[in-house]
């Protein structure tokens, strides 16, 4: 039987990348994201086409997630990895947001994420089997310039996905935490500022950074070794170990860095 992989935030970036490659390696796919038309030209576009399923859901909506999992469940008999790829950035400080913007951020990447994990876990838990992986961010190992919301949100997503992974691994259901640095996406272009307009810009820090077929080679390669967390990028997660071993060098250093 043919493993089953549910993608959310799979019309763009890191998500549509995995669509690709679990296709390529066979996998039947859901397909999941805002754009249900998207979604459809991603479908056509895929190996074994007729074998996925699209499930159009927004994450800032999660009252019918319970029942999203159900008719997944019902259609593909089964879901082994469950892939949270959907979210939203940020780019104005912190004095700037308006609590609204920090409320809808937190809402979309925390618990829209953590929302249609708890739908699936009991269907993964009747199987006794299953994998569950969270897209954070390297901002969410240290707080960075223009990122206070989305910081905040990848943090509470380390707290939440750790503490799940303890719990269920009676269950035989891993969970693999990803934090990318700098990806080769438009995730900049959607981003949020101060008053909920998108940013609409591809910043120099996303044009320049690793390619995102790279990124999702190296994650699926750790998910296949059921690491429990990875850290993808270039040179910029480098960061993680140097606050943790040399902290007052860390903060002299990325006090530095291009917020863009």
């Amino acid at each position: 039987m043919k493993q089953v992989a549910w993608i959310t935030g799979a019309s763009s970036g890191i998500g549509e990348e995995i669509c690709k490659q679990l296709a390529q390696k066979g996998l039947k796919l859901i397909l999941s994201s805002r754009s249900e038309e998207k979604l459809q030209d991603l479908k056509k576009s895929l190996p074994n086409s007729e074998e996925h399923l699209i499930i159009p859901l927004d994450l800032e909506h999660s009252s019918d997630f319970p029942d999203l999992a159900k008719q997944a469940v019902a259609e593909m008999k089964r879901i082994d990895y469950l892939y949270n790829c959907g979210g939203l950035s940020q780019r104005a400080e912190a004095s700037e947001t308006s609590l609204e913007v920090d409320r809808r951020i937190m809402e979309i990447n925390y618990f829209g994420t953590i929302a249609l994990t708890k739908a699936v876990l009991p269907i993964m838990q009747a199987q006794k089997s299953g994998h569950i992986i969270a897209i954070s961010s390297i901002a969410g190992k240290f707080g960075f310039y223009l990122r206070s919301a989305y910081s905040a949100s990848k943090h509470a997503i380390q707290g939440f996905f750790e503490s799940l992974l303890l719990e269920e691994a009676k269950n035989n259901i891993s969970v693999t935490i990803a934090y990318p640095g700098k990806i080769n996406t438009p995730i900049s272009m959607s981003a949020l500022g101060k008053d909920r307009n998108a940013h609409g810009e591809m910043d120099h820090n996303q044009a320049t950074g690793m390619p995102v077929e790279e990124c999702v080679s190296i994650l699926l390669k750790a998910v296949d070794k059921k690491k429990k967390e990875i850290l993808i990028g270039n040179k910029e997660i480098k960061a993680v170990t140097l606050k943790r071993f040399f902290p007052k060098l860390f903060w002299k250093i990325i006090a530095k860095q291009s917020a863009t």
